[in-house]
């Protein structure tokens, strides 16, 4: 059983991941840290957990501990993770893992210096329903692939929400921006060369509030908006000549109609569905990083991918200021 510690009390943690873990068959959750000691006590106590830890620092020298998840805010990601694998620590963190494709360099060769396990926690690659995505694609399912369409929003305006606060990493997208790419390079196998991209900043808060995407694979487009200030809605679509892929909830599983994959033939007159319930993604992910870091053969979302992934949400950027198609 691979001992887990929280790196933090944030919300995803113990809203996903503690009772993720807590779920799996293969990792128990033994500590909690928090810069205020009262916190990791209150949280370990709701969730059983024997350790509670009054600093980061405590948690990555304790022997009690074998790897770490971090859901600190996105600035602190890299820093925290460079440490926990100096501290011969195994490192899943929380998306996205870097601000900037160039500093992920560094926690690769920390990685590889402490030959440890860094994993960025993409839990969409673990779900059944896009590995289904994935080979409906590769066996021509859909014909040739000429276009991916998407969208990803969420309403919020709350200014002490770090998706609001430039300095710890907000915007909307690193947020939620990395999804449509991930999935799409996931599901195809395939890098963007180019892109062009239209990136909107909320005035009040400095963060980038919505983000109109059009990425060039050389064979066919992915075309995607993003917001922090829209009606909730998330979606995405394969379309090819011989038919088209649509997913009821691609990103967070279980919501809306629940987990769906639809695979419709050219005419739209018939459809291949397939359905997956009582899926949880995170558990998926925490188990197949656990199996990875007891040394069993296991597909983890590697830094290298990382990298790629980043360089797309940086020619996005880049995108949005110059106005111009930019290199990926």
């Amino acid at each position: 059983m691979i001992r887990f510690g929280i790196l933090s009390t944030a919300l995803i943690g113990f809203k996903h991941l503690i009772p993720a873990m807590l779920q799996a068959n293969n990792c128990v959750v033994a500590g909690i840290a928090s810069r205020d000691v009262k916190k990791a006590r209150k949280v370990a106590k709701q969730f059983g957990v024997p350790l509670a830890f009054g600093s980061y620092e405590d948690m990555l020298a304790s022997d009690d501990i074998d790897a770490v998840y971090i859901p600190l805010p996105t600035s602190h990601h890299i820093e925290w993770s460079v440490k926990a694998a100096e501290a011969g620590k195994h490192v899943l963190c929380e998306k996205p893992i870097s601000l900037k494709a160039s500093e992920i360099k560094r926690l690769i060769k920390a990685r590889d210096k402490h030959k440890v396990i860094v994993s960025e926690a993409f839990m969409v690659t673990y779900h059944p329903q896009w590995l289904k995505v994935k080979d409906l694609i590769a066996k021509g399912a859909v014909g040739k692939l000429r276009q991916v369409d998407a969208s990803f929003t969420y309403f919020n305006v709350d200014a002490d929400n770090m998706r609001n606060r430039p300095e710890l990493g907000g915007g909307v997208i690193p947020d939620i921006g990395v999804y449509p790419t991930v999935a799409t390079r996931f599901a195809t196998g395939l890098e963007p060369k180019r892109l062009q991209a239209t990136v909107e900043f909320d005035p009040k808060f400095g963060t980038d509030r919505y983000a109109s995407v059009r990425a060039d694979f050389d064979g066919f487009e992915l075309s995607f908006y993003l917001s922090t200030q829209l009606a909730n809605r998330q979606c995405i679509a394969f379309h090819g000549d011989k038919g088209f892929i649509e997913l009821s909830a691609p990103f967070n599983s279980n919501l809306y109609e629940g987990d769906e994959v639809r695979l419709h033939n050219r005419t739209h007159s018939e459809a291949q569905i397939f359905r997956y319930t009582g899926i949880n993604q995170y558990q998926l992910e925490v188990e197949a990083f656990a199996r990875a870091v007891a040394g069993k053969k296991q597909y983890l979302f590697s830094l290298e991918e990382s990298v790629a992934n980043q360089r797309v949400i940086d020619a996005i950027y880049k995108a949005g200021k110059s106005g111009r198609w930019e290199k990926v």
